[in-house]
């Protein structure tokens, strides 16, 4: 491979306490190197730009059934953003199309050309490992990975109402982390998932499973435990119970407890973070949750902010989509039942200005950017596709980097909203030092990967070269260069190679003993054999399109 030198740029690198320093960025062999007087292949004069490191979206639905379920359900989203007949002016490009949920090929590209390198699926079941692997291998350019779902299958749940050893369940829990290739863990709605086969319509934090007699606070410690005795880097993935409730702040308050100190990651809060004040009896805790996040130092988060226009939600919480299902525009929307495992729906949902409840989900989002103080425990990501879709993160970063503008969008809303939101007298403004930490720095280092999201020695030349413009959206739109394990792969908005991204994953060890009670339990209940469902290394090179795989190291052991 060849040697690069990016000269005369101001770098951004949180990693390092860097910020704005004018220095060179020099790569070998797609790792980055100190600076030194050596000749290289190639020199590029970035004078009057911005370096960062490549972007990470450690949320993003781009893999499995219910996103392939979502573009089905909308086709007039694809007819509608180009004709997948019609082959791009890039010769490099395949034909994708699609806004709301673009198709594979689409979605790598799409990304890369904002200066992103990798991008995680956050809600893979077990039995669909394979399928959501290899639509992930199917999105050119980018690194990506999965988190698996536990807390809503019934193997999981018998282990809990039936006291199994403490052991036995953080066994399970390494075995299907292992066996699916996954980064880590989410559990949806703990419990609750489970709890909607059973014709329950709610299931808060201290409630009972009307069938296991379990609670969602038990669910969420008892993985969160797990994981944290096993060394995975990753803390829990929390989408709490209770999702779009008016009121829920009082549920994602008591899942912060539930944790009782071990690490865990709050997942599209602006989703869970509503009061009941107010005439409609719906108003912004962004103020609450905030603080609540300010104080636990073992919390981490990202918003998944909303914002205007047409979009579709897709979500393993069957209970919640189930209820907004009467909201759906257009009117149509997919329920599933995935056996013993989780469930999905898929509701289509337009976001409009004059809203009221769609405009205060809009402020609560930003208000939670900027109340919490810490920009290594927030995530910038809008949930995509159920917030909005990712192509909306430049107009995303605008709203948080200029007050006046977004003042000026915030009067363009519902008037009740614009006139008594406290987002009025929040003045701060994200720097493109927080910026670079949301997108790069922490979701890098919440996911223990250690040579990515940063510009140290040693780490992959993942790197974006960002023109600096006071119009912060047009500078995030079209970096200059974006560059991926060394190799150029966009300039100015233009895809210059498509190279095969890489599999992020962990593997913790187990007391193999579990393996008999998940071959019985799977030859009982499961869909999938269980010398059929582990998928081996060499297999996932082959779901992956040939890319490298990417074990991450498991922190030293904390049982």
């Amino acid at each position: 491979m060849s040697s690069v030198r990016l000269r005369g740029g101001r770098v951004v690198d949180p990693a390092h306490g860097v910020n704005l320093d004018q220095r060179d960025i020099v790569w070998r062999d797609g790792r980055i190197v100190p600076p030194d007087d050596q000749p290289v292949d190639h020199e590029i004069d970035a004078t009057g730009c911005v370096i960062m490191a490549g972007g990470i979206d450690m949320h993003t639905h781009i893999g499995g059934g219910k996103v392939n379920l979502a573009r089905m359900l909308l086709p007039e989203d694809h007819r509608a953003r180009g004709n997948p007949l019609a082959p791009p002016e890039n010769p490099l490009e395949w034909p994708s199309c699609g806004g709301c949920t673009p198709g594979t090929l689409a979605t790598g590209y799409r990304y890369v050309e904002m200066g992103y390198t990798a991008a995680f699926e956050p809600a893979m079941m077990a039995c669909n490992a394979r399928h959501t692997h290899m639509e992930m291998g199917d999105t050119p350019i980018l690194d990506h990975g999965a988190y698996v779902m536990l807390g809503n299958d019934e193997l999981f749940l018998r282990m809990l109402a039936e006291g199994w050893d403490h052991e036995r369940i953080r066994d399970y829990t390494a075995w299907t982390i292992r066996a699916t290739k996954a980064m880590g863990v989410k559990v949806v709605n703990p419990g609750g998932i489970s709890a909607f086969k059973f014709n329950q319509r709610r299931l808060d934090v201290d409630e009972e499973h009307t069938h296991w007699r379990i609670t969602p606070r038990q669910v969420v410690h008892t993985l969160a435990r797990a994981l944290h005795e096993l060394g995975v880097p990753h803390p829990l993935h929390i989408h709490g119970s209770n999702l779009g409730v008016a009121g829920n702040i009082g549920s994602t308050l008591d899942t912060i407890t539930a944790l009782e100190g071990l690490p865990g990651h709050l997942t599209h809060v602006q989703f869970h973070a509503y009061g009941t004040e107010g005439p409609k009896k719906f108003s912004s805790a962004a103020l609450q949750l905030a603080e609540a996040v300010n104080a636990h130092p073992n919390i981490s988060l990202d918003v998944g902010q909303i914002m205007f226009g047409q979009t579709v939600t897709a979500s393993g919480d069957t209970m919640r989509q189930h209820a907004q299902a009467g909201f759906a525009q257009p009117r149509k929307w997919v329920g599933s039942d995935i056996e013993c495992e989780a469930g999905c729906g898929v509701v289509p949902f337009r976001y409009r200005e004059q809203s009221y409840v769609n405009a205060l989900q809009w402020v609560i989002g930003l208000e939670l950017f900027l109340l919490v103080d810490d920009p290594w425990r927030v995530v910038l990501t809008t949930d995509h596709p159920n917030g909005a879709p990712f192509t909306s993160y430049p107009h995303l970063i605008r709203l948080l980097m200029d007050s006046s503008f977004r003042d000026e969008q915030l009067a363009r809303l519902h008037p009740d909203v614009a006139s008594q939101a406290a987002l009025r007298s929040i003045r701060r403004e994200l720097t493109l030092y927080d910026i670079a930490c949301m997108t790069r720095a922490a979701p890098a280092r919440l996911l223990g990967l250690r040579d990515r999201g940063h510009l140290g020695p040693g780490a992959a030349a993942d790197v974006a070269v960002y023109r600096d413009d006071p119009d912060r959206e047009r500078m995030f739109t079209t970096p200059e260069y974006v560059f991926k394990d060394g190799e150029l792969v966009a300039r100015a908005g233009r895809i210059t190679a498509v190279p095969v991204g890489g599999t992020h994953f962990v593997e913790p060890e187990y007391d193999r003993g579990i393996e008999k009670t998940l071959r019985r339990h799977l030859a009982e209940q499961g869909s999938v054999n269980f010398d059929h469902l582990a998928i081996g290394h060499d297999e996932l090179c082959t779901c992956c399109r040939g890319g490298r795989l990417l074990p991450a190291a498991c922190f030293e052991g904390r049982a």
